[in-house]
């Protein structure tokens, strides 16, 4: 297992084999969507994948089996990167038929953790304190469970006595009486089972429900009437098991996660005005003393260096910005890296593979791809620089655009040191200005410019005195 301040004790002479099973075949139908359930995203990400790194958090990928059902291979496809196992239900008939289909490589561990998949907010410390609790009690299965304020179609936990971890029952809300359906305390759905008493009596499950389904929560009573011991561990935070099966569902769990993130980055020195106004994803880093004003979008793996300022409605993915970094109102960074004391914008467009040198300068609806632009260089007004290497102190003028596309394949243009691009310059790639170089305003150039040469190329400008007033002047055709 991984180490961690909340591995799990035993008192066996060899630490027990642990796995984590999520339930990730259903089809969400409450969501009216085509997208599998837990594919879709709260905080940044799927839910899955919250599910995925919290229990990952507390075994290795390889003793995690998602099993999956509905839309199997979109969601195998979605999460494959994590290194975690697939197991397939190809009918998707409850949790408890679930297990049954994993049995064969579930037996080869001493305990499972069973998780939902469709629960993001379930933290790496519960999961580790459930299954501390499950060992020390060696019991043959243990239910998470939560206090809810509104426990309303959730199943209740009976205890044997009011002071006793064991289980009674699990009594669901269709069928618990009136002095019953006041008990706050649910079923949060997440057990830890001793696997060979799981798989001893898991055929007992009965499918005499109104969904004709084999439900893990029926393990319970099949246990208690076996003689093994069933006890409930009480989560600290109730709002962690709460799952999503509506669209309104997804919103809520969205804005806690996002909140919670705030609230994590104000924590860590991190000023953000006005929080409700920003999305900000669960993974993104930031370091202290920078600035996020209202309105900003910060999305995917994105990382933020110390004394930044990002300002109102930029919008910031998968993207990596050094220290004392300013991004002016409006900018759109996509997969690119930004060095320190850099300023953009406002209206900067950075697409993929951009990266911009310490100090540079992009200014007003400049636009780049694939290029480096060096320590110091500069394309403050309206430009497009894609497919491009530009070394440092370069001035790029306004209107310059890299004529990087022929229609059938890309091609790259150079820019040494310290070189000057006159504005409206065209550069048709492939082709290289040497350092220190000037490029004469409206040129269009397709050959290379040599290291301190003045390029222009242009048409020669023609003055034909008194032609307008001669034009003004001539008699108009009826």
């Amino acid at each position: 297992m991984k180490k961690s301040t909340n591995a799990p004790s035993s008192n066996a002479n060899s630490t027990p084999r642990i796995a984590i099973a999520i339930m990730a075949a259903g089809k969400g139908t409450r969501l009216k969507s085509r997208l599998p359930k837990v594919l879709h995203e709260v905080g940044g990400k799927s839910l899955l994948a919250h599910v995925i790194a919290a229990a990952t958090s507390v075994v290795p990928a390889n003793d995690v089996f998602a099993v999956i059902g509905h839309e199997a291979e979109r969601v195998r496809s979605s999460v494959a990167g994590t290194g975690i196992n697939f197991v397939l239900q190809p009918e998707q008939r409850g949790t408890g038929h679930a297990l049954m289909v994993a049995k064969q490589p579930l037996s080869a561990y001493d305990h499972v953790i069973v998780l939902s998949g469709d629960a993001p907010q379930i933290t790496p410390q519960t999961i580790a304190r459930l299954l501390n609790f499950h060992l020390d009690q060696q019991a043959a299965m243990t239910l998470l469970s939560a206090d809810l304020d509104h426990p309303a179609g959730y199943g209740r936990v009976l205890h044997k006595s009011s002071r006793s971890a064991e289980v009674q029952a699990v009594v669901e809300e269709k069928s618990a009486t009136p002095a019953q359906k006041k008990i706050r305390e649910i079923n949060a759905g997440f057990y830890v089972f001793a696997v060979p008493q799981l798989f001893a009596h898991i055929e007992k499950l009965s499918t005499a429900n109104p969904h004709g389904e084999y439900y893990l929560t029926d393990m319970a009573e099949v246990l208690r009437k076996a003689k093994q011991r069933v006890v409930v561990c009480k989560t600290e935070i109730p709002g962690e098991v709460l799952g999503a099966n509506t669209r309104a569902e997804l919103s809520f769990l969205d804005h806690q996660i996002r909140m919670r993130k705030c609230q994590q980055l104000l924590s860590d020195g991190v000023t953000i005005f006005y929080p409700t106004t920003c999305v900000i994803d669960n993974d993104v880093e930031i370091a202290a003393d920078t600035v996020i004003e209202p309105f900003v979008q910060i999305l995917g793996k994105s990382r933020i260096g110390t004394g930044c300022r990002i300002r109102s409605y930029s919008v910031i993915h998968d993207s990596e910005i050094s220290d004392n970094v300013l991004i002016r109102p409006g900018c759109v960074l996509e997969e690119s890296r930004v060095g320190p004391s850099a300023v953009l914008g406002p209206y900067s467009h950075l697409r993929p593979g951009s990266d911009i040198g310490e100090g540079a300068h992009l200014g007003n609806f400049v636009e780049t791809k694939k290029i480096k632009l060096g320590k110091g260089s500069k394309a403050n007004h309206l430009t497009y620089l894609g497919n491009a290497e530009i070394g440092a102190g370069v001035n790029i003028g306004a209107g310059t655009i890299t004529c990087n596309y022929d229609g059938f394949s890309k091609y790259n243009t150079i820019i040494e040191d310290g070189a000057f691009i006159g504005s409206d310059t065209t550069l048709v790639a492939p082709v290289r200005v040497g350092k220190g170089a000037y490029v004469g305003a409206a040129s269009c150039i397709t050959e290379d410019v040599p290291e301190d040469a003045l390029a222009i190329g242009r048409g020669r400008q023609i003055v034909k005195e008194g032609w307008a007033h001669q034009k003004r002047a001539a008699p108009k055709p009826k």
